[in-house]
């Protein structure tokens, strides 16, 4: 029950509409944001409606129905990363720790050599840009940027999938700022 008053206060609250963005809401519902950084496009739900009124964006829900109170704020948040994604964009920090572990990239072809008998290799989307360090003394990072926050989030998990942190060595490839809680390992029996 609580969130679903949460989600609904969040569909309230109308988005600021920045310099050099546009707005257009279609007659079949679909929302399309034009900025500096790109242009996204989301399908919005029937029981929504969407409109530009005084430079914001407003979120209005036809019913009290919980799954449109639901949907009230799920959509006036995909919105608003929309409208920050194409004014602002995203970017994601990801960090190698490990010894040998590596990370090299042309255009966007990752290579990783993350302690397994090959190297991995995996393609971005080309609406990501992508940059990696390696600096000696510090772990090799990735740095990715993007318009779309949910393609880079779903990119990052598949590279984060690729050695995911492990507790007692606490080798595997985190978020800039992650700290992985360390467990002690067994100890022989006396």
């Amino acid at each position: 029950m609580e969130g679903d008053l949460n989600m609904s206060r969040i569909g309230k609250l109308p988005i600021a509409i920045p310099a050099g963005v546009e707005i257009d809401v279609s007659s079949n519902n679909i929302v399309t944001v034009k900025g500096k950084l790109g242009t996204l496009k989301q399908a919005i739900d029937p029981a929504i409606t969407v409109a530009v009124e005084d430079g914001n964006i407003v979120v209005k829900r036809h019913t009290e129905q919980k799954r449109h109170k639901s949907l009230h704020g799920l959509y006036r948040a995909l919105i608003a990363n929309m409208v920050k994604g194409v004014s602002e964009g995203f970017k994601v920090t990801q960090e190698l720790v490990g010894v040998g572990f590596k990370v090299s990239n042309t255009g966007n072809l990752l290579e990783f050599s993350l302690g397994y008998s090959h190297n991995i290799l995996l393609e971005l989307p080309e609406e990501i840009k992508v940059q990696t360090i390696t600096e000696r003394g510090k772990n090799p990072t990735i740095i990715m940027e993007c318009a779309d926050k949910q393609l880079i989030g779903q990119v990052a998990a598949k590279i984060r999938s690729l050695r995911k942190p492990e507790p007692y060595k606490g080798k595997g490839i985190l978020f800039a700022g992650e700290e992985i809680r360390k467990k002690a390992g067994k100890t022989a029996a006396k």
